[in-house]
């Protein structure tokens, strides 16, 4: 029989693993691109503040502390692609002194993340004694599941651009460029007024 804890770890990798959370996918994407093998302690940094983010607001939202309107969490979510898409753009060298501004982006946009499933986490929670197991749980499978992706891209990021010989810069605005017309795309289909 499963422990709370492995079952909270599988819904939290089946979360970030599931073609519903595409836009949670599309985030990660567009702020992990920039990044290669070689920086692999910088995007495990990434990643970690990004669920770090992702499990403040869903503590606060399991605890009642805040609850932020659905529509607005659901429209915020693809403008969070959109600015670090866009913020791609503007970097001419992937060096740590040009991306470190990403750790930010991922700590606060993972707040606004973390929104976007507390409403079902919530009621998931709604039945547990004591939360602190099925949280952790539920944030390390989230975090697993956010590596494999980012390993998965890394994967590709290296065969396009040393075995296809792709330029970096320009694989990075193609994928950030894909990444910002999609979430523009979602923001305009989920305008909450």
């Amino acid at each position: 029989m499963q422990s709370v804890f492995e079952s909270y770890f599988g819904v939290g990798w089946q979360h970030i693993l599931s073609w519903g959370a595409w836009d949670h996918l599309l985030f990660i994407i567009a702020l992990t691109v920039i990044y290669s093998f070689a920086d692999w302690r910088q995007v495990l940094i990434l990643v970690t503040a990004f669920t770090i983010g992702h499990s403040i607001t869903l503590a606060l939202a399991s605890f009642n502390v805040v609850r932020i309107n659905s529509r607005w969490v659901e429209f915020l979510i693809p403008c969070t692609i959109v600015l670090t898409a866009f913020s791609n753009a503007f970097i001419k060298k992937f060096n740590h002194k040009t991306v470190r501004i990403n750790y930010y982006l991922a700590l606060f946009f993972g707040l606004v993340h973390g929104m976007g499933f507390a409403n079902g986490l919530r009621s998931l929670l709604g039945k547990e004694d004591n939360i602190f197991m099925p949280l952790l749980g539920f944030n390390l499978g989230l975090e697993a599941g956010q590596l494999a992706v980012v390993l998965g891209l890394l994967v590709v990021v290296a065969i396009v651009t040393n075995l296809f010989k792709v330029n970096r810069r320009e694989f990075v605005l193609f994928v950030s460029g894909g990444a910002f017309m999609a979430a523009v795309l979602m923001a305009l289909d989920r305008i909450p007024w």
